[in-house]
């Protein structure tokens, strides 16, 4: 999906500094929600969080690839949630590149030998923004 058509706001509240919530469902059903970080890749329509191999999320993803998660960010009456499915990036290469891109909209990342990506393919987006 490519969201560069959504226009220059979208693309500048998605590159502004702002903490998300990734939303995933827990086995039998209730929400697992929890702040995190996320860059978004327009053209591709690929949403990126950089996170722990060993973090409750990722082993929710892992578990089950493709899974249905949604991501949200807010900034007074602006927002934006996107939608999409989920799968687990371990290769070196993938984490390296999430990590350059998170290092450009918020800081470097502490080194974690563990870390993944969390790669969602964005296949809705609701908000006001």
């Amino acid at each position: 999906m490519d969201l560069t058509e959504r226009g220059a706001g979208f693309a500048a509240f998605w590159r502004e500094r702002h903490l998300a919530t990734l939303s995933t469902a827990r086995p039998g059903g209730p929400p697992h929600v929890v702040p995190v970080g996320v860059t978004l890749d327009l053209p591709t329509g690929t949403a990126r969080v950089i996170t722990s191999g060993t973090s409750y999320k990722a082993r929710l993803v892992a578990a089950t690839p493709g899974i249905p998660v949604a991501l949200c960010q807010v900034d007074g009456r602006r927002w934006s949630t996107l939608e999409g499915h989920a799968v687990v990036r371990t290769a070196p290469g993938d984490v390296a590149d999430a990590e350059r891109r998170y290092t450009a909209r918020y800081k470097p990342p502490r080194p974690n030998p563990a870390r993944v990506v969390l790669e969602i393919q964005v296949t809705r987006v609701l908000g006001n923004v």
